[in-house]
């Protein structure tokens, strides 16, 4: 038996000719207003006209395999390569053991469940049976946890002494749609766990939870936004914030929009400082985090699937 792994992102487009059809694949094939893509390649154009995304995650990729010493992929859920197009690649290679991981630390329905959806799609079209064990969440892994400690612990050094107990941390994840609420969705509180963990580490007190990149598409989504959470943050006499995306692992939109060109523009109209940890991206402990949920999910006994059985003993 041959094993590989799948690691998949979201995808991100590379020419703004691409963002259309990018927006539209998000959108389940549904067409956006000419409005809506206008904004979308405006904000690409802001942070230089792309994302390292896949740059990024590719080295991730090349480091992994090296770790690991299996065939590892990259498939993304809403551009190049697809996710539906690599899988047929893994399979002419010899592969029959598959262990697919989210480029994202915590599960919902809408963001992790898209991506078990379009791989269970992808192996079903082969034709013949592959062995897929899809981790579903990685978010107590305990490497991950030290990695972003570490860079909290980093960024605090970026003030003076007497500044640092001043210091409001805010971890931020992509919200979602609040009717995650209704299936009893895990995000929320898988979210809050990697936060208390990571705090304890980094003997951080003073953090709150805020939500970033949230869609508009006319129903509520998770709040408070990290912006809203900024004004209030200065209404109360904060000056000094640490942003954690702990949500994130990579310098993607995201990041380099939300973060670092919208949210520094109000934290500066406000008076406040406002520092970012460094996203793991290809760091060397960030392979190690990987290899670490890689190898976890080989025991069966402990990494559940979505249907509550052992993933490693779910064939697709």
């Amino acid at each position: 038996m041959s094993t590989g792994v799948l690691l998949m992102a979201y995808g991100s487009p590379e020419t703004p000719d691409q963002v259309e059809p990018y927006f539209t694949h998000i959108r389940g094939g549904r067409a956006p207003t000419p409005e809506a893509v206008s904004h979308l390649r405006d904000r690409y154009a802001l942070v230089g006209g792309r994302t390292p995304l896949l740059a990024i995650t590719n080295r991730v990729r090349d480091a992994l395999a090296r770790e690991l010493r299996v065939p590892v992929y990259v498939g993304m859920k809403h551009w190049h390569p697809f996710i539906a197009d690599v899988v047929p690649r893994i399979a002419a290679d010899g592969v029959t053991d598959l262990t697919a991981v989210a480029l994202a630390p915590h599960y919902s329905r809408i963001s992790i469940g898209g991506y078990r959806r379009a791989l269970d799609d992808a192996v079903a079209a082969l034709g013949r049976p592959m062995r897929v064990r899809c981790v579903d969440s990685w978010h107590q892994t305990p490497s991950f946890h030290e990695l972003i400690a570490d860079r909290i612990r980093e960024a605090f050094q970026g003030w003076l002494p007497p500044v640092r107990a001043q210091v409001v941390t805010v971890f931020t994840a992509h919200s979602l749609p609040v009717r995650i609420r209704e299936w009893d969705d895990p995000y929320e509180r898988q979210l809050l766990e990697s936060c208390h963990a990571v705090s304890r580490l980094a003997a951080v007190d003073n953090w709150r939870v805020a939500w970033q990149s949230a869609g508009n598409t006319g129903e509520p989504w998770l709040g408070p936004d990290i912006l809203d959470v900024l004004r209030t943050l200065h209404d109360n006499g904060t000056r000094h914030v640490l942003s954690v995306p702990i949500g994130f692992v990579c310098d993607h939109l995201e990041i380099a929009y939300d973060i670092d060109h919208e949210a520094q523009r109000v934290a500066g109209d406000l008076g406040i400082t406002l520092r970012r940890t460094r996203m793991p991206n290809d760091d060397r402990a960030f392979i190690d985090v990987l290899a670490d949920v890689v190898r976890h999910a080989a025991r069966p006994a402990v990494v559940a699937s979505r249907e509550g059985r052992s993933a490693a003993e779910t064939p697709v």
